[in-house]
């Protein structure tokens, strides 16, 4: 029995989500209504998640601006920044785009046929700005305003990387100590993450089988078109995006990629920015010829706070989500997406089904909260499919972190463009 269980701890937790999908699928469609006796379960699993929204949002983004030491900030960081900023709102916008051309999610009607949800009226750009500051931090927190949390939580990162970097030993000691104190809470809180995905398969399979019992098997074409939505996006980002800042620079896309698909494959296949860490520095250092002096520091940085694809999937799952409730969303909810999605992949976890959880973050900001139970069992079905959406993002999350590290080595003459892959 020990080691029955044991082998069931080390089979992927996203696959027994996804075995739990198509399981709750089957016996959706076999019961019936009956299933909702069930449904509980995956209520459980909705507030598990809401738990965890501001805890994760504070602790992760502190340690994640954190990271960014002032010593390193210098002209290599201020570059390596810029260029990960800027992609990711190219990715997110790329992810909106595709999208509203796409509309996946349409059809479902998990608000009822004729019920529409109507948004609250939109503020002023100035009250959005405005409000992204918070007049009190704790309030936010308890109150689950996102943009808030996220703003406090980057500037206090940054206040402990200054602090960390003092030449004043006592407030170096007082800001490491505070920073070692973040890192643990944020660990205690991947810790809980990840009792919670274990949990997942149980949720999961509970809502996607209410759902199919109530609305039928016809919800599984949206989904459908969710994965091609996205990895087209993926596919034009990676050729018009990083296709185009490449040859700015004169460096060839298809020799990069030569350089690159080892990192690609491995990202692909682990879904894990930070576990294929090693096999993408080995890869800047021989493949594309790349000095430790600028791989060492961008390529650690990018696991942390640059993921494109993730940005994109944000974006791509929100529209979903949205449209199965019949809700169509206005001009300043987009620009919500954008803003939460960029800022919020500087705190998600380079690890398999992080953008997940990061993704009810961004609901909450654009006004979809996962305490509405059709929310939740629109989020249940992205949910159920997340582990296809993983592979594409985390490849494209990684493909980002190595594209940028070649321009910045370019413009710095830290790189070999007569070995490797560019001697080729």
């Amino acid at each position: 029995m020990s080691s029955a269980w044991e082998r069931y701890k080390r089979f992927p937790v996203i696959y027994k989500i996804l075995i739990g999908f198509i399981l709750g699928i089957i016996v959706g469609a076999i019961v019936g209504e009956p299933i909702a006796v069930i449904k509980p379960l995956g209520d459980l699993l909705i507030r598990l998640l809401k738990m965890i929204v501001a805890p994760i949002i504070l602790f992760s983004l502190v340690v994640g601006a954190a990271s960014i030491s002032p010593s390193k900030l210098g002209k290599i960081g201020v570059k390596i920044m810029v260029y990960y900023l800027f992609t990711t709102l190219i990715a997110v916008s790329i992810g909106i785009l595709i999208a509203t051309v796409f509309q996946p999610g349409t059809g479902i009607q998990l608000a009822g046929e004729g019920k529409k949800i109507t948004p609250k009226a939109p503020p002023s750009p100035v009250e959005v700005l405005l409000n992204i500051v918070p007049t009190n931090p704790f309030a936010a927190l308890t109150e689950g305003k996102v943009l808030q949390i996220i703003f406090f939580a980057i500037v206090l990162g940054i206040a402990l990387a200054y602090l960390t970097g003092s030449k004043d030993e006592r407030l170096r000691n007082v800001g490491t100590t505070t920073l070692r104190v973040f890192e643990g809470l944020a660990e205690a809180i991947y810790k809980i993450v990840r009792g919670i995905l274990e949990y997942m398969p149980i949720g999961v399979f509970a809502l996607i089988g209410y759902v199919v019992a109530i609305h039928g098997p016809k919800v599984l074409g949206p989904l459908a078109i969710t994965v091609v939505a996205l990895y087209v996006g993926l596919f034009l980002h990676l050729l018009l995006v990083y296709g185009g800042i490449l040859t700015v620079f004169r460096l060839n896309l298809l020799k990069f990629l030569k350089g690159a698909k080892e990192a690609m494959l491995t990202a692909f296949v682990t879904r894990s920015s930070s576990g294929t860490l090693p096999v993408t520095m080995n890869v800047a250092e021989n493949n594309l010829r790349i000095s430790k002096s600028i791989y060492a520091f961008t390529l650690p940085l990018g696991a942390t706070v640059n993921m494109d694809g993730t940005a994109m999937y944000q974006a791509i799952a929100t529209i979903f989500i949205a449209n199965a409730l019949g809700i169509a969303l206005a001009p300043h909810q987009h620009f919500m997406i954008v803003l939460t999605a960029t800022l919020a992949s500087i705190g998600t976890a380079g690890v398999p089904g992080a953008g997940l959880i990061m993704l009810a973050m961004v609901l909450e900001a654009v006004g979809l909260p996962l305490t509405d139970p059709n929310v939740a069992l629109a989020y249940s079905m992205i949910a159920g499919i997340d582990v296809i959406l993983d592979m594409g993002r985390t490849m494209l999350n990684v493909t980002g972190d190595l594209a940028g590290t070649t321009i910045v080595a370019k413009t710095e003459g830290e790189i070999d463009l007569k070995s490797g892959v560019w001697a080729s």
